[in-house]
């Protein structure tokens, strides 16, 4: 197996019915968390974790994230003719040279199990990636991706991200168990036995949600 993490994938073909009636003809992940679409968000964390190819798995309704990552004639035109070298600069800088873009159609809904297995044919049995764009997360000194990514290279095992939730709350989420609780290394990575998907908070192994990263 390859050890050099290249590959991104988006799942991206939900209906996103949570975000109706402002879902009805914009794709979730390209409604704007203040100048910029959630996926454009979630596209930078990959980029900055070293990713360098980004796989969406798309609906039908989903062209406008092919067309945000695309490329503009007419619109960098009119922007150099008119001076505007600042929102010609953002524009032309929203996926920067290096990176590349595959888009394959999920053919029915069936799952986020059904849409990883679709990336499939461009994945070449290297490790990979998973990003759900509508979970945005804020972290620091580095993102959550990247310290994912550098933890990959010392285990070289499958990790995934998981947050705090408020015990009462544990039955809208997918709850992880420690395997051992008190071997959580001081970057806050330990090993799990287990999931359990949407416990009540009395069945619930602890208090510990799964959200959207995973090698």
């Amino acid at each position: 197996m390859s050890h050099t993490l290249k590959k991104a994938v988006f799942p991206v073909a939900g209906l996103g019915t949570r975000f109706l009636p402002a879902t009805k003809a914009t794709p979730k992940e390209m409604l704007p968390i203040i100048d910029k679409p959630i996926i454009q968000y979630a596209v930078e964390e990959a980029i900055a974790a070293g990713f360098t190819e980004m796989i969406f798995i798309t609906s039908d309704m989903k062209r406008p994230i092919e067309d945000h990552f695309d490329s503009n004639f007419e619109l960098e035109t009119k922007l150099a003719q008119q001076g505007k070298t600042e929102l010609l600069k953002i524009i032309t800088s929203i996926l920067p040279k290096g990176i590349s873009c595959a888009y394959i159609r999920q053919p029915e809904a069936l799952g986020l199990g059904h849409a990883v297995l679709c990336a499939e044919p461009f994945i070449n049995n290297e490790p990979f990636a998973i990003i759900l764009a509508d979970d945005l997360i804020k972290a620091t000194p580095k993102n959550c991706l990247q310290s994912m990514v550098d933890a990959f290279k010392e285990c070289q095992h499958s990790l995934l991200a998981v947050e705090e939730v408020p015990s009462d709350k544990t039955y809208q989420y997918g709850i992880v168990s420690p395997k051992n609780p008190a071997l959580v290394t001081k970057e806050g990575f330990f090993q799990i036995s287990s999931i359990v998907e949407k416990p009540a908070p009395e069945k619930a192994p602890s208090n510990l949600a799964v959200v959207g990263r995973y090698l």
